[in-house]
């Protein structure tokens, strides 16, 4: 009866439910799309750091993190490739050699970060091979070298031009290579791309004197999840001369500002929240001013007070639900459609490629996304019926019959 009665009372007034209805499913929908837009800006930065250089889990001697030189090489290199490669829960790994070196054109110099790697094990490990937009990937020929497109226009060089590497070497002599540009990559990061030119891995050792020695194994664990389990066992198993960081203490920064976007949701929930619960606080009072002769019969007849604040939550809670569907279906099909689509933020490249992100942002609906929406309305509603509730509780009987 309670239901039925909730029912019938929020269509009692057709025009003022319309109104709350539509402003509730306006905030449902934006909630909707902001909180997608949010996921799809945290994943996508995530994505495209794991991606560009960081992988999954990065094994290194004891303090290259700190001190990336080129004679903080792995040690038992042979030993580490031998865990890795046995490992079920590592899908690719790569081995690198990371050093600091000054590349050199007929025109200009710049200092870079030399990343000497297999590409047939890099490629599976990072994604620089899918953003080349010059040339090739490199195939692991000697003197072949992959850059980014902003380092060419530094050093005013393109496809097929000879350059000159120059790097300390192992014994603290300078040791050079001349390389030959064979492509050209652009990644979402321009940081990135200033710092970072890809070498075959053998070049790397000549040059540097490494022998078969390399500075880092790169991994991609098989499951995401299991990453801090990973690092645990790898750091176990291979001791105190090794440091086995996971992406987390990779990049802290990153991390943090991921934990602290997820927590500023709270605040833009709480911020629609507010703004819709005085339009529905405003709609049930004047709901319940209509019906204070209503009330009074009902009180007098021997209903409950504790009946009467329910059939009042149950009309608040019609609302939310009404407004739920509505700001699902308009949220989820303007999701949905720039899902597929993407929304073209050209105008502000610049300043999203200093955080990592591309261009086009792709906003991500998921079933998470809708239930949190679907709470925050629910509880929205259920808490702007307590005062019109409470309200309706304290009438008196004879004076509400009475009231005019």
């Amino acid at each position: 009866m309670l239901l039925r009665l909730a029912w019938r009372n929020i269509w009692r007034n057709q025009r003022r439910s319309l109104i709350i209805l539509g402003s509730i499913v306006v905030g449902m929908a934006i909630i909707v799309f902001l909180d997608a837009l949010v996921v799809a800006f945290l994943n996508q930065t995530f994505e495209n750091q794991i991606g560009s250089h960081t992988a999954h889990i990065q094994i290194n001697r004891e303090g290259f993190k700190d001190n990336k030189t080129v004679q903080n090489y792995l040690p038992a290199t042979e030993t580490v490739e031998a865990l890795v490669r046995n490992n079920p829960e590592i899908a690719h790994y790569s081995r690198r050699i990371i050093t600091f070196g000054l590349l050199n054109s007929a025109y200009n110099s710049s200092g870079i970060s030399f990343v000497g790697v297999n590409p047939e094990d890099e490629q599976y490990v990072t994604t620089i091979k899918q953003y080349i937009v010059e040339g090739r990937y490199f195939r692991g020929d000697a003197n072949e070298i992959v850059m980014s497109r902003r380092t060419a226009e530094t050093l005013q060089v393109g496809l097929g031009d000879r350059i000159v590497g120059m790097a300390s070497t192992v014994d603290g002599d300078i040791g050079s290579e001349m390389f030959r540009v064979v492509g050209l990559y652009q990644t979402v990061s321009s940081g990135f791309d200033r710092m970072h030119a890809y070498i075959p891995l053998a070049t790397a050792q000549h040059m540097l004197g490494l022998g078969q020695n390399v500075s880092q194994f790169a991994l991609i664990a098989s499951d995401l999840d299991n990453v801090p389990h990973l690092r645990s066992t790898l750091q176990e198993s291979l001791g105190d001369k090794y440091e086995v960081l996971s992406y987390a203490e990779i990049m802290p920064l990153l991390m943090t500002m991921i934990d602290m976007s997820q927590q500023s949701m709270v605040f833009i929930y709480v911020i629609i929240g507010i703004a819709m619960i005085f339009g529905i606080i405003n709609a049930l009072l004047m709901s319940i001013f209509e019906r204070i002769r209503e009330f009074g019969v009902i009180m007098s007849i021997g209903m409950k007070n504790s009946r009467i604040f329910i059939m009042i939550m149950f009309e608040a809670v019609f609302l939310g639900i009404i407004s739920i569907v509505g700001g699902a279906v308009i949220g989820g099909g303007i999701t949905l459609q720039l899902q597929n689509s993407g929304m073209n933020l050209a105008a502000f490249s610049e300043g999203l490629a200093s955080w990592g992100i591309g261009a086009v942002l792709y906003p991500e609906l998921s079933i998470a996304v809708i239930f949190r929406a679907m709470f925050v309305i629910l509880c929205t509603c259920l808490l702007a019926s307590i005062w019109p509730a409470v309200k309706a509780i304290r009438l008196k009987p004879v004076e509400a019959m009475r009231y005019v």
